[in-house]
């Protein structure tokens, strides 16, 4: 019976679902797979339980052809080399038609029937006329993607401020919204250089421990806040979220810790 996998396209693009009949795929295998137009590689990054049957509303289900073997994987390696001096042409062409944009990176389908450049730029990009030039000299489909800066950190991985290899370049499928409200909620130092990733964005980390600290932080007192005690009103301090106390300053300067259940 067929399964239903998640498989990551190449190795910019995005994950889909795919029917598999060959019980020997397991996550971690790169597989060769039918494509919206030919044929594309990607690697399986977990295998669902769902039966074919059960495939997601509204999102087509194509099929794992093969595991992908020797020849194939040759076959790949021989697409990222092509690709490499693609980029550098395409980077000429930009100059050329003196574009506002940063190419990132190009990558080619399995089959090589398509081109996909990724690049970032402030705002639109009117490429038509790169795009005609480009078809003209590979004799292939060109896809010209605008990704994000956060895209951008995530192909090129790097270490974070923790000392840890990027959360976007290890596990993360996709990027969730960060706001600075987070990192308020954390008590942490609204400093830009110390929330913010090597994207220049709030870190993607901030929104780990939010919920909990959301929930944590119901029904206790605000720092300035005023609170009556059985040694007179005082004022708050400090707020310990995790612990769920408070300190407490009264005019005379004695602090004494209020705890909450």
């Amino acid at each position: 019976m067929e399964r239903i996998i998640q498989v990551k396209l190449r190795e910019m693009g995005q994950v889909f679902s795919f029917a598999c009949a060959d019980d020997n795929v397991r996550a971690g295998d790169y597989v060769i797979a039918e494509a919206d137009r030919g044929i594309d590689y990607g690697h399986v990054i977990s295998e669902a339980e769902a039966k074919a049957g059960e495939k997601p509303k509204d999102e087509p289900v194509r099929k794992i052809m093969r595991i992908a073997d020797s020849n194939d994987l040759k076959q790949i390696d021989d697409n990222k080399a092509k690709a490499k001096q693609d980029y550098a042409t395409c980077v000429k062409k930009i100059e050329e038609y003196k574009l506002d944009m940063k190419l990132v990176d190009c990558e080619y389908s399995f089959d090589r029937s398509k081109i996909i450049f990724y690049f970032t730029a402030e705002g639109r990009v009117d490429f038509r006329d790169l795009v005609k030039d480009l078809a003209k000299m590979f004799k292939a489909r060109i896809e010209l993607r605008q990704i994000g800066v956060r895209d951008e950190a995530k192909l090129f991985g790097g270490f974070g401020i923790c000392g840890r290899t990027l959360c976007c370049a290890t596990f993360l499928k996709d990027f969730e919204p960060v706001m600075i409200k987070m990192a308020k909620e954390q008590g942490l130092p609204l400093n830009p250089p110390k929330i913010s990733g090597i994207c220049g964005r709030l870190m993607c980390c901030l929104s780990y421990e939010y919920r909990t600290y959301s929930e944590l932080s119901k029904h206790l007192p605000k720092e300035g806040d005023c609170l009556a005690t059985e040694c007179g009103k005082g004022k708050v301090v400090s707020v310990n979220k995790l612990k769920r106390c408070c300190m407490i300053e009264f005019e005379d300067g004695r602090q004494i810790k209020k705890e909450f259940k």
